[in-house]
């Protein structure tokens, strides 16, 4: 299974185009909110389940803040991390999601791609496909793929091509 993994599009489309195109095909796309009103558009472009969630600049969304869903057998917390404080540290949403039982956390807001393991918690950050804040600026998103027997790889992809 292939998931493609996105943040803080900010309602610029033209990126995420790009990373749905060179990604396709995939199983399941997760956006970790600012979406800013995009998500009939979102899930229209991916052609397959999505789960979105509101972050901090989707201010009138109805979309859920957070969610916890199963992927390859794996329990996942999806939330944007503003109320974790992630921008200071991933600690508090690492904590929350062994709290809820979830092996792994998909988080936004810093803009900065993350993937880490942090006590048999694998958290993700995708980074931002519309302003990076990241060494070098690069849009980016994360692609994860689960084998048969629930193994989990997860790569930050690059739109200038580079891994």
């Amino acid at each position: 299974m292939k998931i493609l993994i996105v943040s803080d599009t900010h309602g610029r489309d033209e990126n995420l185009e790009d990373a749905c195109t060179r990604e396709a095909p995939f199983d399941m796309l997760v956006h970790c909110g600012d979406v800013e009103g995009r998500e009939f558009y979102i899930e229209a472009l991916a052609e397959c389940p999505c789960v979105i969630i509101a972050g901090n600049n989707d201010f009138f969304s109805d979309l859920n803040r957070e969610e916890e869903v199963d992927i390859c057998g794996h329990r996942v917390l999806v939330t944007h991390g503003h109320s974790y404080g992630v921008s200071m540290d991933i600690s508090g949403v690492i904590e929350e999601a062994a709290a809820r039982g979830c092996g792994i956390v998909m988080f936004g807001h810093t803009h900065k791609p993350v993937v880490a393991e942090r006590d048999g918690i694998l958290a993700i950050n995708p980074g931002s496909l519309s302003y990076p804040r990241q060494q070098g600026r690069k849009p980016s998103y994360a692609v994860m793929e689960c084998d048969e027997s629930g193994r989990v790889q997860v790569q930050i992809r690059y739109l200038d091509g580079r891994f």
